[in-house]
């Protein structure tokens, strides 16, 4: 795309800082929203609870990327922290959709991040972007909150929804809080390790978000994942080789059901997502491999 204004939530995130890097090294002009007063000119303050957002600060904007809502794993699933999970996602899309379908000028895309959590627990079972929702608790979020959108799709907005598999980056996220494990020789496989991993680089992330901006047909759900899943066996024989280190402990499921609680059935189950859009698309991924991914995150 060319030299654009991009608004961005979420910046101060694992992903979002690093997009916002890659974006403004290559000249682009990033307003970063942020829940608090705005303090610069690159700022424009929101407050995704109450609904509001500074739509002055959005004139102009070629694009929105909407990666803002509260981790999944960053603290045991009580009633109240799954209310907070699924209010910082659907109320925050909603704020932010409305916002960009109120603009005299819309940007022309609106990149909003999801999950492949979307699909639930898919065994072995490959699946695309045409599979159907699954069923529980992380399924039902994200039909909420991709359905939140809607706003910006009614206005003719091209909407995208990034539903994203788990990101290989030492710096923060699940594998962010494995690799000290692995690294201290204490890694290993999670239950029976049969479980499938739909993982991606940060930089491949990073350069797929980029891609669906400069990428006028891609609408619509997009897997950011890379094109092989593997298993959690292969991901642990795969950090044991990068590291040097052995892999001999093991985290027994119910183990991980008493520490983890009901987030455990999502750490133990199973989904084998693969990249449809994307591959179909053009995008080349520079790290496809469970080896090479873990390599480009301790760069």
């Amino acid at each position: 795309m060319p030299t654009s204004r991009i608004a961005v939530t979420g910046s101060s995130g694992l992903i979002g800082a690093a997009l916002v890097r890659s974006l403004r090294a290559d000249g682009h002009e990033v307003v970063r929203l942020v829940r608090r007063p705005a303090r610069s000119g690159d700022e424009v303050a929101w407050d995704p609870k109450r609904g509001h957002v500074d739509v002055a600060g959005l004139v102009g904007c070629d694009a929105v990327v909407h990666l803002a809502g509260a981790g999944v794993g960053d603290r045991r699933w009580t009633d109240a922290y799954k209310q907070e999970i699924r209010d910082s996602r659907v109320l925050g899309t909603s704020a932010i959709a409305e916002a960009v379908a109120s603009l005299d000028t819309p940007p022309k895309v609106l990149l909003s991040g999801s999950a492949i959590g979307f699909y639930g627990d898919t065994g072995d079972r490959p699946v695309d972007e045409s599979a159907p929702p699954g069923d529980g608790f992380l399924p039902s979020v994200c039909e909420e909150w991709e359905a939140a959108t809607a706003p910006a799709e009614e206005r003719g907005i091209r909407t995208v929804h990034a539903r994203t598999g788990l990101v290989v980056a030492r710096e923060g996220g699940a594998w962010g809080r494995l690799f000290p494990l692995f690294k201290a020789g204490l890694g290993g496989r999670m239950g029976n390790g049969r479980q499938y991993w739909s993982f991606i680089a940060l930089h491949d992330h990073v350069a797929a978000l980029r891609h669906i901006l400069d990428t006028e047909s891609l609408t619509g759900p997009v897997n950011l994942t890379g094109p092989d899943p593997v298993t959690n066996a292969e991901v642990t024989a795969a950090m044991g080789r990068v590291l040097h280190r052995p892999t001999l402990f093991t985290a027994p499921a119910p183990a991980l059901r008493i520490a983890l609680g009901e987030f455990a059935g999502d750490v133990l189950g199973s989904q084998r997502v693969i990249p449809g859009q994307l591959l179909d698309s053009g995008f080349s991924f520079a790290f496809p491999g469970i080896d090479a991914a873990i390599r480009a995150a301790l760069r």
